[in-house]
């Protein structure tokens, strides 16, 4: 351990004492959550992020050492391991040097040189190798025998090179120098395949059909996208460097004399380059170019997650929430300021018939009254902006919210929302989880599987468990940031919690609804399973409101509540006073307070949360309104200016919702008036933004838009007879597209007159 510590220490330049605390704190059984934020004075204030790091280059040690020690075992049980060797295996810093220095030992199958050595040209390759001078006919026809199926001359000589090829190209060294010139200099190119060119499915590759570019340039997303393109069996995809760069590294130390046994190792030589090692380096070369797209891309995902999981909460409302639609209607339910369904109808007031219509102007008339409403919720999907229009006409006077509703559909059929809602079929649980997402979205959206918020890049093409562990990383890191209602959350929210799991969660609810509301946070330890090791690490983060404790609703942990209580006596005034009184807050000296256990960061983090016990670290909630009349592709008109909303940002760009069902893209290039490496450092998901439309292209479905001051216009609307219906969401890098679930029909909405509005308010006021 104390090795790894030194290694990750001179690797991430962080303090050898910080590093040390915290591998520590890690092995005694503490979370990231809870060591960046009560664990200061031991780590050196590291943050999440340096902790992260430390614990999975810990694992990625581990890991190596267990190979090394694998491959000693499998060495020293075939009697090959000898003190040199076993220097070699435990100097290698890498997998990849580790995996070099045990290749000329590693167990093979039936190889050619394999094969040779079967026949007994193990020693003629030796010859060959020792005496590069000397003439080889004779030598070479001591092994000509037909018992050992060596017929010719040539057959004996084809045999002793196979042997050299292979002994080239496992060695160690050669392996290394060849590594760096495929990190260096190869070539990455993809070709369409024969016959592929005019398939349908292939057009979205049509960039890629001749391409190349270098591989250590090549951007994560053009990478997976040739990838996909590959695995779809319409790119053919190369990694290469020219054959004489590599063999130039091998033949002038393998290569010794001038004669003809020097003319053998040669082409020995070149051939276990060409044949074997480039081989072998060109699959290393794709899988490490893939595993740093994927890092790529994963990062990508995590931080637009994060920004969704901590977008802004209206709070606890009486809301109306609808998950609109066209044929079925609108979805619609009423939720208490809790989140608890109280009604649900649907309303046929996008498609229906003039008194369809009418009546749905009515009963939403009627529903807000009843149930004194104090917002209303839509789903952003198919017929959203129809169902705006409809509202908007009521001339209600309450907020009216456009809500992302991307994986609405998955929660609605999960089997959480069926032990949520067993009696109510999936259109009332997704109109539901589309109103809890606008009181809270960080509590509904953890119900859902990250990879269906649909906020990735090429996001089915990484790695599975590298990008499970990350997005459950970042919705973890979420959950503690902003802390959690013990007596109000879900399950699956607890379960994110600082030392918890879902199993721990469950037996917190179940005491809950056994026992009624938490009193305190030390009740806590009360609940079944949950041990003191589980109680340290999340006390913390787990808030009481009203709790018996005043600091209960706060983040000041337990194990700091007597400090706490010491430094309101110390400045005269009770607990209470302390958290209501900023002038006694000023009073406290907290050098007074500072021991071997709590330092300043400690104690001022402390001071911070007193002066705001509970704060909720989410920015305020802002009302957003799409431009009225432009509801659909076709109001687009290059140059018209909108106000957006970021639903994705990619490598390329980011993707913008102005409210027409399709979201446009914002190229890295038209993101700001300079230049931009990384779009996260201008726009993040969910940020409200104003763009320029530069061009429309109806054919397929493509918005093109600007954030410059003075974007260059291009061409106006493509209309068309032929225009394909929007598809469903695109979160892989592609073109996001509305339509989750109601997919628009033939059936268009009618264009309802603001006289039923006035009529159907009439009706309703006189009910």
């Amino acid at each position: 351990m104390s090795s790894h510590i030194e290694i990750i220490a001179q690797e991430t330049g962080l303090k050898l004492s910080s590093v040390a605390a915290t591998a520590k704190l890690l092995e005694e059984g503490g979370t990231v959550p809870f060591i960046s934020r009560y664990r200061k004075e031991q780590t050196g204030s590291l943050d999440e992020v340096q902790i992260t790091t430390i614990r999975d280059r810990l694992n990625q040690l581990a890991e190596l050492d267990k190979r090394r020690e694998a491959i000693l075992k499998s060495l020293e049980e075939r009697k090959l391991l000898t003190e040199d060797l076993k220097k070699k295996v435990l100097a290698a810093k890498t997998l990849s040097a580790l995996e070099d220095v045990f290749a000329p030992f590693r167990p093979k199958r039936q190889t050619r040189a394999t094969k040779a050595i079967d026949r007994g040209l193990e020693p003629l390759a030796d010859w060959l190798l020792e005496n590069q001078d000397a003439e080889v006919t004779e030598e070479a026809g001591k092994f000509v025998s037909e018992e050992k199926d060596v017929a010719t001359l040539d057959n004996a000589l084809a045999g002793a090179r196979d042997i050299i090829a292979e002994r080239v190209a496992d060695d160690a060294e050669l392996r290394g120098r060849a590594r760096k010139v495929y990190e260096n200099d190869a070539i990455l190119a993809s070709k369409v395949l024969y016959g592929k060119e005019e398939e349908t499915d292939a057009q979205k590759f049509r960039d890629y059909f001749d391409w190349s570019e270098p591989l250590a340039k090549i951007p994560s997303h053009r990478l997976l996208a040739i990838r996909r393109g590959e695995k779809e069996g319409f790119l053919f995809m190369r990694v290469t460097v020219p054959a004489e760069q590599i063999a130039d590294l091998a033949v002038p130390y393998w290569v010794t004399g001038k004669g003809p046994a020097s003319e053998e190792v040669q082409k020995a030589v070149e051939d276990g380059c060409k044949r074997l090692l480039m081989s072998s380096m060109e699959t290393e070369a794709r899988l490490q170019s893939k595993r740093r797209a994927d890092e790529t891309a994963i990062t990508v995902f995590a931080d637009n997650l994060r920004e969704l999981l901590l977008a802004s909460p209206l709070g606890e409302k009486r809301l109306l929430a609808i998950d609109p639609g066209f044929r079925t209607g609108c979805k619609t339910v009423v939720l208490d300021a809790s989140g608890k369904l109280l009604h649900h109808t649907v309303l046929h007031c996008t498609a229906g018939s003039h008194g369809q219509v009418l009546a749905a102007a009515e009963e939403v008339t009627q529903l807000l009254k009843k149930y004194q409403i104090e917002a209303i919720a839509i789903g952003n999907g198919t017929a959203s902006r129809e169902t705006e229009t409809f509202i908007r006409k009521l001339k209600v006077t309450i907020p009216i919210v456009m809500v992302n509703e991307s994986g609405a559909s998955i929660y609605s059929a999960s089997e959480v929302a069926r032990e949520e809602f067993p009696n109510e079929d999936v259109t009332v649980r997704g109109a539901v989880s589309i109103g809890r997402r606008l009181m809270d979205p960080l509590a509904e959206l953890v119900k859902i599987d990250p990879k269906s918020i649909g906020v990735g890049q090429y996001q089915h093409d990484v790695d599975e468990r590298a990008l499970k562990k990350s997005l459950d990383d970042t919705v973890i890191s979420s959950v503690n940031a902003v802390g959690v209602e013990v007596n109000t959350a879900s399950k699956q929210l607890l379960s994110y919690v600082s030392g918890l799991n879902s199993s721990l969660a469950q037996n917190i609810v179940a005491y809950r609804d056994s026992n009624g509301p938490f009193q305190s946070r030390s009740e806590l330890n009360k609940v079944p399973r949950l041990g003191p090791k589980a109680f340290e690490q999340a006390a913390g983060f787990l808030r009481v409101r009203g709790g018996a404790h005043p600091l209960d609703s706060s983040a000041v942990h337990p194990e700091r509540y007597q400090l706490v209580e010491q430094m309101a006596k110390d400045v005269g005034c009770e607990l209470k006073d302390i958290l209501n009184n900023p002038a006694a807050r000023k009073k406290i000296d907290l050098r007074k307070y500072v021991s071997e256990a709590v330092g300043l960061p400690t104690l001022e983090d402390i001071v911070a949360e007193l002066a705001k016990p509970g704060r909720d670290p989410r920015k305020q909630f802002e009302i957003f309104s799409f431009t009225e009349g432009v509801e659909k592709p076709s109001d687009l008109i290059a140059g018209m200016k909108l106000p957006g909303i970021v639903t994705n940002v990619t490598a390329f760009g980011a993707f913008v919702d102005v409210g027409v069902h399709q979201d446009g893209l914002v190229h890295v290039s038209q993101l700001a008036d300079k230049f931009v490496s990384d779009p996260a450092e201008i726009v993040k998901v969910g940020q409200k933004v104003h763009v320029t439309v530069t061009e429309v292209d109806l054919n397929r479905n493509r918005i093109s838009l600007s954030m410059k001051a003075q974007p260059e216009i291009g061409s106006e609307r493509r209309d068309s007879n032929k225009r394909t219906s929007p598809g469903p969401r695109n979160s892989d890098g592609g073109r996001n597209q509305r339509g989750d679930r109601n997919r628009r029909g033939n059936n268009a909405p009618p264009q309802s007159s603001d006289d039923w509005f006035s009529m159907a308010m009439k009706n309703a006021k006189k009910k």
